[in-house]
């Protein structure tokens, strides 16, 4: 009986919590948006397994030498999972259509303004004392990094401010990412009329080899001489492209776009998920981190609207304002929800190329954003 009942105490079922069975319950809900709707499968599937591990007792998956930990350690506080990943993205990223109209850069640059209007909100909310509401500066400006909807500049700042927080962050991060297609269409539709919406535009210039390989050694060079804490981002995102634009290291570009950045999207997906075990997850503090996340979100969907509704006051090329909710970095789903949108005022508008160019530029005004706050937080 003795022999049973060790048996018995050495399960994990007998270990097991409340919380860790609620965190179970989430994390397979995750897996099921994942696959069954379709919502970032990519990382939300590693994600969501990552946290079912973390939360088996007794395995410590997630702690010491458990194989989530010796992830975590090699990947986050190295920054080494999302540098690559942005390498990645970089060589799959084409500057085209930014480069053939350069004033969709302020629209990306306009859709930053989530990030800090969530800074100052988070800041709001700790000096209100509402009770498990409270921010450090730190943790402030990791959950503003949020609205920049770009998940590896997520992980990259909050790994260095915040890594407490790095579960709920980046779970928010990439969630909202997955739900672009759900926030940003009531937003663009209450901001703009049925005219503007159907605004087509012109198509755009050809833009030429020599100028899509300067541009990644001319952004690098720039953003890292005025801003050094956003180097790495920026400086791994042209590294990337270069080797797209270059024509000479395609064996490297195509490394780079499939099987590394996959590599790293399992392990990064599963260390983020390892963060999500009970004791840190199941906080009042992670209710108004998903809460604070969606209004940086949605101020960036909306500024960016706004930005392209003012440009057209002073331009006479117009611009299509639904694009200018693509300069949250959530590449290429938010242009593809700027096009959809724009399909339904005008089936003969075709706005995705368009959308590219402010979608790429906040990629690039996230990593901007990310150096800007590491450099005055840090």
């Amino acid at each position: 009986m003795d022999k049973l009942l060790k048996l018995w105490q050495g399960t994990g079922l007998y270990h097991l919590e409340p919380g860790q069975v609620l965190m179970i319950f989430i994390c397979l809900g995750l897996i099921y948006l994942a696959i069954r709707k379709g919502f970032e499968p990519l990382l939300l599937i590693p994600i969501g397994f990552g946290g079912i591990l973390a939360n088996i007792p007794v395995a410590n998956m997630a702690e010491g030498a458990g194989i989530l930990h010796l992830f975590y350690e090699v990947g986050l506080p190295t920054s080494v999972f999302p540098l690559l990943i942005f390498m990645g993205v970089g060589a799959m990223t084409d500057f085209g259509p930014m480069l053939a109209n350069p004033k969709t850069l302020l629209l990306g640059a306009a859709a930053q303004f989530g990030i800090f209007a969530t800074l100052l909100g988070a800041l709001a909310l700790t000096a209100a004392g509402i009770p498990g509401m409270e921010f450090t500066l730190r943790e402030a400006a990791s959950i503003a990094i949020i609205g920049g909807a770009d998940g590896p500049t997520s992980i990259f700042v909050t790994s260095k401010l915040a890594p407490e927080l790095l579960g709920p962050i980046a779970v928010a991060a990439y969630s909202y990412m997955a739900l672009v297609p759900l926030i940003q269409p009531p937003i663009m539709r209450a901001l703009t009329s049925p005219e503007e919406r159907a605004i087509v535009m012109t198509q755009l210039r050809h833009v030429s080899h020599v100028e899509k390989i300067v541009f990644p050694l001319v952004l690098c060079l720039l953003v890292g001489l005025l801003l050094p804490d956003a180097a790495p981002l920026v400086g791994m995102f042209a590294f990337g492209n270069l080797l797209r634009e270059c024509g000479v290291v395609d064996r490297l570009a195509d490394t780079s776009r499939n099987a590394l950045i996959n590599i790293v999207t399992i392990a990064l997906g599963l260390t983020v998920g390892s963060k999500l075990s009970a004791e840190a997850f199941l906080q009042l503090k992670t209710l108004g981190i998903l809460l604070l996340g969606m209004l940086a979100f949605c101020g960036g969907t909306a500024a960016g609207v706004l930005m392209a509704k003012m440009m057209n006051r002073f331009s006479h090329n117009k611009i299509n304002p639904l694009i200018g909710s693509a300069g949250v970095s959530a590449v290429p789903m938010a242009a593809r929800v700027s096009n959809k949108v724009g399909l339904e005022a005008n089936p003969q508008n075709f706005l995705l190329m368009h959308a590219m160019g402010p979608n790429v530029a906040g990629v690039i005004g996230s990593a901007v954003a990310a150096g800007v706050l590491l450099n005055f937080v840090g």
